[in-house]
């Protein structure tokens, strides 16, 4: 486990088997697929960053790494990929075993090189606001609120705009101070692209700016789409030149003023601003790093991309109207979403969504637009909630609690060439560059070998799905150099100060060869890891394939791990036993089965969509969490310890965290409560109770600092409304029904579910049938 930790700090991968079947048969009996979850940008603070460019092997293009071999006296270099032999340019002439170049130093096997010169063409981040005014008063004030403290943050280079939406789109002119000018879009009618460029004033050369003028420090940045920089201007501007105008139109700003029936929604056209700030985007910075910022507190009700009527006598559509097909705005919806993913992705351009409201908004349909582009996604009740407050103040902060937002990457894989990909599931686009490399079988974005990332930071992580290749190599014997394979991972982005910078891991692994050497595989399986991946591929599964049974392919899986890899006689329950490498596994399966990933019951589409992108995305860690909460005990007698997710584990005595990742529990038992609502706490002589107290409270607002989005924080007490935050999360080893009753100052859960005991023994059962 050690090894694992510290090979992802290293270079930022986890992988399900460290150790690869040498066959196509022999990975197939494996189960649980050969894939890894990287991190293309994780934080490393040890990693060199090189002043010059890459040096690329002449055959397939692979970098320069510390497993290539070098010849010193005749300067040439062996690629490990396809072994050719590779020739130093004349600026390597000093290398030899004394003086070796950073990218052959054995621990420097992720680099990253920062090429002088290369910048992109607008190296000023942009950032341009889309906020709904279909909102109540009071909501309109924290999100002007939101945004007024997001314009102080924001860098003083970074280029601002501002869209507002209702029943119309409203484009601000930002460019002119002494007069407020806005561009009205109707909401109900869907026009192309070109269109909206024509109402802007777009098109061409506006009169009074000379071509290729340069305006607010940006030299005629799309100039080559017949644009100068003041026309840009006029709609995005420096944010240390717009700041007074901005916030003059945020105190100007009213409620879409449209009258609202009894018996209707507000008029609100989501898509259509979405689709206009789309377009101004790829007419002013095509190709640069550029966010949509969409602040939306409502469902779409009319034009492209909407979700319900405006007749309230239509609900907004469950997971109960999607598995019958009787959602009918969902397909059309899904079908303009999906060309908006395409233009932003050909632009380079990222879409986040901050939703806020107690009713569905539609994340379920923006989902493959927001994923695609490597967009961020909120989910609150409300704007005045401190999930949105505190998360979208995370984004502009800067230091230690930065995201380290990047703009603008391509990622691509090269590997050895008994090595096939699959695809990759998570925040990224394909570009549909086929090669030699490419599995027969998709997962997810797969048939290429590269990918866009419009939008990634350093939480950002992607699951490879990797295939062995049917070959002759695993019928004869296994030469030296061949028992290797080889993997790198290239990542060309933006860096938030605008400079172009490549990032390359190149990783190792062994193959093994027959099913003899089990131990070997076993040695080398990452079952954190593998939770995770079956749980992305469960929920892809989920999304694209019509009546499948995510339960029954979870019990499956597991059931035939246990008989492949399980110590055990034939029909004997009692002789089964599992390798500590696989021991945690049925635990994790178990929550897995339960958790909101796979179980929809009593959430909605939106819910779903929201908890599925934040899994796809982020690292195995907080993947793991996801999946299986932590908990941890306070007590008296003892210092705060991990406590069994458990229903046993509640006390009358004990205050419990729970970390959920989307949200944070902080429980009190029964005594522990009475004590407190006494007062007890503030008395002098009870000093060491008001310290348990407080203790759980810091650690929580310790794990909320470092988390994006900011997760829930639930205060409750034992057998309180909200105790139903952590009961849902336990293993419901006491119910209502179960013989066992629960101890004095103990709980019980009301469920008919399984507990994870009676699950490992039916598991154990049917795992050593014969």
């Amino acid at each position: 486990m050690a090894d694992f930790l510290e090979m992802e700090s290293r270079d930022g991968i986890r992988m399900t088997w460290n150790v690869w079947p040498s066959s196509k048969i022999e990975s197939s009996k494996c189960v649980i697929p050969l894939a890894a979850v990287y991190s293309p940008l994780r934080t490393a603070p040890e990693m060199p960053v090189l002043p010059y460019p890459p040096l690329r092997c002449k055959s397939c293009l692979c970098i320069l790494n510390p497993y290539s071999r070098v010849d010193y006296t005749a300067k040439i270099w062996l690629c490990p990929f396809c072994y050719q032999r590779n020739h130093f340019p004349q600026h390597y002439a000093m290398i030899n075993e004394s003086n070796v170049p950073a990218e052959l130093f054995p621990q420097y096997t992720t680099i990253e090189y920062a090429i002088s010169g290369d910048r992109a063409s607008n190296p000023n981040p942009v950032f341009l606001f889309v906020l709904d005014t279909c909102v109540i008063e009071e909501e309109l004030g924290y999100v002007k609120s939101a945004l007024r403290q997001a314009i102080t943050l924001l860098p003083e280079n970074a280029l601002v705009g501002l869209i507002t939406f209702g029943t119309q789109v409203h484009v601000h002119e930002l460019g002119f101070a002494d007069l407020f000018k806005t561009y009205v879009f109707r909401g109900s009618k869907e026009i192309s692209k070109e269109q909206i460029l024509d109402q802007l004033g777009l098109t061409g050369p506006r009169p009074g700016f000379p071509k290729g003028a340069t305006v607010g420090g940006m030299p005629g940045a799309g100039a080559l789409n017949g644009i100068t920089a003041g026309g840009i201007n006029r709609f995005l501007l420096a944010a240390s030149d717009c700041e007074y105008t901005l916030n003059s139109l945020l105190d100007e700003l009213q409620r879409d003023q449209w009258p609202v029936g009894a018996n209707s929604r507000a008029m609100r056209c989501t898509g259509m601003a979405l689709s206009v700030a789309a377009g101004l985007l790829g007419a002013c910075v095509p190709g640069t790093g550029a966010r949509i910022l969409a602040l939306v507190g409502g469902p779409c009700t009319e034009g492209p991309g909407m979700i319900v009527s405006k007749d309230l006598s239509e609900p907004v559509r469950s997971h109960k109207d999607l598995d019958k097909d009787a959602a009918p705005h969902y397909h059309k919806a899904i079908k303009f979403y999906d060309s908006l993913a395409k233009q932003l992705v050909n632009q380079g351009h990222v879409l986040d969504l901050f939703a806020c409201a107690l009713d569905q908004v539609g994340v379920a349909e923006m989902k493959v637009a927001v994923e695609r582009t490597g967009g961020l996604v909120v989910l609150a009740e409300s704007f005045g909630h401190s999930v949105f407050k505190d998360s979208f103040k995370r984004i502009f902060e800067a230091g230690n609690q930065s995201l380290g937002l990047s703009f603008n990457g391509t990622f691509e894989i090269n590997c050895s060439k008994d090595v096939k990909i699959q695809g990759i599931i998570g925040p990224c686009s394909s570009l549909e560059k086929k090669g030699p490399s490419c599995a027969d079988i998709v997962i997810g974005q797969g048939n290429t070998t590269s990918w866009k990332m419009c939008g990634l930071d350093k939480n950002t992580s992607l699951t490879v799905f990797f295939d062995v290749a049917p070959s002759e190599r695993s019928s004869s014997a296994l030469q030296a150099a061949n028992q290797q394979l080889f993997i790198q991972f290239l990542t060309h982005y933006q860096h938030s100060d605008g400079q172009m910078r490549l990032r390359v891991t190149t990783i190792t692994r062994t193959w093994v060869e027959g099913s003899a050497t089990t131990e070997e595989l076993v040695a080398g399986f990452d079952q954190e890891t593998a939770a995770v991946v079956m749980a992305r591929q469960a929920s892809f599964k989920m999304e694209t394939e019509e009546e499948f049974n995510a339960t029954r392919w979870l019990d499956r899986c597991l059931i035939r791990v246990c008989s492949r890899f399980g110590d055990y006689r034939k029909d004997d329950v009692s002789s089964f036993s599992l390798n500590s490498s696989f021991a945690i596994l049925p635990q994790f399966i178990f929550n897995l089965r339960r958790s909101q990933f796979v179980q929809v019951f009593n959430n909605s589409p939106d819910e779903t969509a929201y908890f599925r992108m934040l899994l796809n995305r982020e690292n195995v860690n907080n993947s793991v969490v996801m999946i299986q909460p932590s908990l941890i005990s306070y007590s008296f007698n003892a210092p705060p310890e991990p406590a069994l997710l458990d229903v046993a584990s509640i006390s009358a005595d004990r205050i419990l965290l729970l970390d959920a990742y989307f949200s944070v529990v902080v429980f009190h038992g029964m005594t522990i409560a009475q004590w407190r609502n006494m007062g007890y706490h503030n008395q002098p002589e009870h000093q060491a109770f008001a310290q348990l107290l407080q203790a759980p409270h810091d650690d929580a607002q310790a794990i909320i600092k470092e988390r994006f989005p900011v997760p829930r924080l639930v205060v409750c007490d034992q057998h309180g409304s909200q105790a139903r935050f952590l009961l849902a999360k336990l293993n419901p080893s006491a119910t209502y029904n179960s013989a066992n009753e629960a101890p004095p100052g103990g709980d019980i859960i009301f469920t008919d579910d399984v507990s994870l005991q009676v699950f490992v023994e039916h598991l154990q059962r049917l795992a050593v049938q014969s």
